[in-house]
Order: structure tokens, then sequence, then C-alpha cells
């Protein structure tokens, strides 16, 4: 078994790190951030694949996301529940791409303008305030260790090391291509919502409403290129009013607060083992706005590279 240094400590590093726990490997996390930290806190955490390339690869990972995340719907927990909800479309779609990752969608009929198509599915929603810590006590329950170190290359004492930084690989992994997709969101407080939606919004620009047992997170933006982590005022204000045209009920919610998530995007996922100075690199990053989609199936084939 290797010792292996994981590099990154949101939604993919943990998630590699429980699945080379679980093969047997002596596994450490080093992260600048901590769990709670990252990006992947933010995240509005519906399962869907979304700016995620190459299809053909994607899909399998999240079919295999889907299922591990629909097994963990069941453990105490771990923030995951598997919920109903319906995807809204301005004109008559195909079947989706990532259609045989889920086990039924269903088309929906008789939609009222603007819509004109439409398909609901039960979908993993991860809480990340309770998720990511849940992970951090899995990684560390299995023996492994969850340290704070701020890094300016990747770890060079290590057997193996697995490159899960997210934006943080443009400079680890000089990987220029790397750039950030800013999502803003707004959370509002619960109004007894119990399904998601969601919708290619007219204006451009996802539109999602995802229930948690405490808020409704709402987004959101597609800023490709945009660092500013501050949220906007005036783009709350249309992301509540796009929202609203899906799910009138948020009318009448009361807003608890902003975030904004850098959403970490490449032309492809980056999954792949570089061999330098004597060392393996297991680089695992360019998850685009699909990091929990994507980290089970994702995890699973970095534990098989590490392994092989």
């Amino acid at each position: 078994m290797a010792r292996v240094v994981v590099v990154g400590a949101g939604v993919v590093g943990l998630s590699c790190a429980v699945r080379l726990l679980e093969a047997g490997h002596r596994v450490d996390v080093v992260a600048r951030d901590l769990p709670l930290e990252t990006t992947s806190a933010v995240a509005a955490a519906l399962w869907y694949p979304y700016r995620a390339f190459p299809h053909e690869r994607v899909a399998g990972w999240s079919e295999a996301t889907y299922r591990a995340l629909d097994d963990l719907s069941g453990v105490d927990g771990t923030g995951v529940r598997m919920l109903p909800g319906t995807e809204l479309h301005h004109t008559r779609q195909a079947d989706p791409w990532w259609r045989d990752a889920v086990p039924e969608l269903t088309r929906v009929t008789g939609l009222e303008p603007p819509y004109a198509d439409g398909w609901s599915f039960v979908s993993p929603v991860v809480e990340m305030p309770v998720y990511l810590p849940w992970l951090a006590a899995r990684v560390e329950e299995l023996g492994g260790t969850l340290t704070r170190m701020a890094l300016t290359a990747l770890p060079d004492h290590a057997e193996v090391v697995v490159n899960a930084t997210g934006l943080g690989a443009r400079r680890m992994a000089d990987d220029p291509s790397l750039l950030p997709v800013r999502g803003q969101v707004v959370y509002v407080e619960q109004v007894g919502l119990d399904r998601w939606w969601l919708s290619s919004g007219a204006e451009g620009g996802p539109v999602y409403v995802v229930p948690r047992s405490r808020d409704v997170v709402v987004g959101g933006t597609d800023d490709e290129g945009e660092w500013d982590r501050r949220p906007d005022p005036d783009v709350a204000k249309r992301i509540l009013a796009r929202a609203v045209e899906v799910v009138p009920a948020l009318r009448r919610a009361r807003v608890l607060g902003h975030r904004v998530g850098l959403r970490p995007a490449r032309p492809a996922v980056r999954l792949e083992v570089e061999v330098a100075d004597g060392r393996r690199v297991v680089h695992c990053y360019g998850h685009g706005g699909a990091g929990v989609t994507l980290s089970w199936g994702c995890a699973d084939e970095v534990a098989a590279l590490v392994g092989a």
C-alpha cells in the first residue's frame, strides 16, 4: 500500500481520501482551506452534471456518484436526501445526455408559458454544511489525517500525490486552461418546499431552487473568468426575481444570506497520472459545476489509478 498525500479538502479531495483509505492506503489530506471554507461549501449540491466535460466520461462518473449518494441518504448524519424535482425548458428538448445515469426520468406535460418542455426525476440533494464535516470525520475514522497547510507547490515527499486543488491547480499544475466560473447564490428561509426546481433561464444563467432542512439555496450566475467573490446586491435581486417566476412561494421567503463560489472549469476534467521526479501525481480537478455530482465516481477512478 502507498503513502498518499491528497492536496485539497473540498468534496473531491475528501471523497478521494475516503476511497483510498478504504483501499488500505495511508492517506494525509493537506489544504490551505478547510472543508467549510472551500468552494464546495457554497454549493447548492443538487446532483446534476453541469459544466463538466467530456460527456462520455462525465456520464459514468455521475452515475457512480448517484448510486453512492443514494446509499448515503440512508446513513444518519450525512446530510444527503433523495428529493424529487423538475427541470424546465423554454423550448422542446431531446432527452438529456446523462439520461441513463438516473433510474427514471418522466416528461412533464401541460406546462404553461414560458415553458415548453421539462422532465422530473429524483436526485440526491446534499446539505454541504453537514456533508463536508461528515466526510472529514470519515477520513479520520478510517485513520487518515486532515491538516491546514498553505503550499506553494505539490509536496515532493510522498510516494503518491493526489492533486484535488480545484482552481488552485492553475498554479499547482501550471494549468492556464483552468478558469473560474463565478456562481452567486442567495439563502432564504425554508417555506415548506420539499422538491427542487431547475431552469436554464430565459435571460441566460441557471435558475435553481434547492430546499435544505433549514433553508433554501437559490441561484444563480454563470460568469466565466470572473474572480470576484463579493456578493452583488443587484445580482441577488435578479436571482430572486427569476426564482420567484419558477417557484412563486419564494416571494414571501426571508433572505438569510449571500455567498459566491468560483467553480473550477476546464475544457475537460483532468483525471490522469503524471510521473515526475520519481513520484506519481494523480491529477483530479476541473469539475466545473459538478464537483459533488462527480465526486465518488472520480474518487473510485483515483483509487484504481493509485492501486495500479
